[in-house]
């Protein structure tokens, strides 16, 4: 056991920033006994040698492999002359048998000090206990950590024969507040954020194999751009000015197709001043990708292929099931015009109506609306509240019309449509794609016309951008873009039916 310097030793009362209970006041003792005994509770380093899963993989009947693990207590039964405990590691559990005749009387009074939840390294060999158990032999024990809160493990009894487990750390709330505590005694939850790397891993490796770059852009912006909503403002306070959170990197990474570069991506943080629920949260990841000479045809079927390959990578099938559903995620996915879903779905043709007749259809349908909003927000409500909830397979929402779209290009064939898809899967949308606007003037009357939807009441509404005007009018290429939502499709590929179990630190209302 390490010393602890002599400066170290607090007296328990003198902890004002803990408010204690009885359980913490105890370990505040214990821990001064530790300090008094001149054992540092909380030392630099241990060397560890195994995982608790390599110990289970190598082990040997009749092999006594040396071995360091080091991991929290979970359990724990300290008996007269041996005892046997249960750590933790990032790989799982494993049963520590600790004799005092062999660790000495001084590392066994130590012991006694010990809680659930303390950090302990040891140092032994493996073996099998009479029950079948693969366990470590200790030599020796070290505190590692000293824990002061006591941690909510869940306990089991027996009732009819069965197993039932109470005082669990199930509130919800309580776990994606204490997302700390969750992972330790929840230890399942890793899955999901294991997965979430996996995919992230997956998707940049397939882009950057393409010969895409991957960069990154500005997440403060003097404009912000790129997609209808509403940004959180902040100050800078040397240059005296106002910016933004960025809401999208859109704008930003078409400037560097019209620099020169073929293909660029950005998994980024985008920022929306908008409301919170089981689909939204005001921070959020994103992946957007632009290539070069593509169209939205061509990036349909390359979402396809990333889609059903990263389900293929990270859950070894295209099938996932989903707030309640089964889907395959097996190309090719349905495509299906905006327009003609919401006459599947709803029964009602609004190809070519005007603003008064889109909204006296919507009110027809039950959907109170926003006076001051316009046809393309009618249409988007309309979809919204009758369509997206039933696409539970992949579908490709396409060819919508041109006011929802002011960043993308005019279809040759259909007068007032663009050619933009989204991608919606289990009633939500993942991803959403154009062909790229590259004509600086239609772009630069777009914009314009956005403003004035500002003017009417709109804050969604976008603001014009002189210098993304700017840069266009040295010539963009013809370009596919598309913002894929990470958040929306590791819930997809996790099961998962809220933001908030794939977000480690989700947003909530103060304590």
């Amino acid at each position: 056991m390490q010393k602890e310097p002599e400066q170290h030793k607090n007296n328990p009362a003198d902890q004002p920033q803990l408010s204690l209970n009885d359980q913490m006041l105890r370990r505040l003792e214990e821990r001064q006994h530790l300090l008094d005994a001149g054992i540092n509770p909380y030392p630099s380093q241990f060397a560890v040698t195994r995982f608790s899963s390599q110990v289970f993989e190598a082990f040997q009947d009749e092999v006594k492999e040396p071995v360091s693990v080091a991991g929290r207590i979970m359990t724990i039964r300290k008996m007269g002359k041996a005892s046997f405990f249960h750590i933790q590691d990032s790989k799982g559990r494993i049963q520590i048998y600790l004799k005092k005749d062999e660790v000495g009387e001084a590392t066994y009074n130590t012991f006694k000090l010990l809680d659930i939840g303390d950090i302990v390294g040891v140092k032994g060999y493996s073996f099998k206990t009479k029950t079948g158990e693969i366990s470590v032999h200790a030599e020796t024990l070290e505190l590692l950590t000293k824990s002061l809160r006591p941690i909510p493990v869940a306990k089991e009894k027996e009732v009819d024969g069965e197993k039932v487990v109470f005082d669990a750390f199930s509130d919800k709330e309580l776990r994606y507040r204490q997302r700390y505590v969750d992972l330790i005694v929840n230890p399942e939850v890793k899955g999901t954020f294991i997965k979430r790397s996996a995919i992230v891993s997956f998707m940049r490796n397939s882009f950057a194999s393409r010969g895409w770059l991957e960069v990154e852009t500005p997440i403060l912006q003097p404009i912000y751009g790129g997609a209808a909503a509403r940004p959180f403002t902040t100050h800078h306070n040397a240059l005296d000015m106002q910016l933004y959170l960025r809401i999208a990197n859109e704008l930003y990474l078409k400037r560097l197709i019209v620099g020169g570069f073929d293909g660029v991506f950005e998994f980024a943080k985008d920022f929306r001043n908008e409301g919170i629920d089981r689909f939204h949260n005001p921070e959020f990841t994103q992946v957007e990708l632009y290539v070069a000479y593509k169209d939205y045809n061509w990036m349909m079927q390359m979402v396809e292929e990333l889609i059903s390959e990263t389900a293929q990578k990270v859950n070894q099938s295209e099938v996932t099931s989903f707030l309640g559903n089964e889907i395959s995620l097996k190309p090719p996915f349905r495509r299906l015009s905006i327009i003609d879903a919401i006459a599947e779905y709803t029964g009602r043709d609004i190809r070519g109506k005007s603003e008064d007749e889109l909204r006296y259809t919507a009110k027809d349908l039950g959907l109170e609306l926003d006076p001051k909003i316009s046809s393309g927000k009618i249409i988007d409500e309309i979809f919204g509240e009758f369509v997206e909830p039933k696409l539970i397979q992949p579908t490709f929402i396409i060819d919508y019309p041109t006011e929802m779209s002011p960043l993308a290009k005019e279809h040759p064939s259909q007068p007032g449509i663009v050619e933009r898809f989204e991608l919606i899967v289990g009633g939500k949308e993942v991803c959403n794609s154009f062909s790229e606007l590259n004509d600086p003037v239609i772009q630069r009357e777009r914009l314009e016309s956005q403003a004035k939807l500002r003017q009417r009441g709109d804050e969604e509404a976008m603001i014009v951008d002189e210098d993304f005007l700017r840069a266009i009018e040295y010539g963009m290429p013809p370009c596919a873009g598309i913002g894929i939502g990470i958040d929306r499709l590791v819930m997809l590929l996790t099961g998962q039916d809220s933001i908030r179990d794939v977000i480690f630190f989700p947003h909530l209302k103060p304590e």
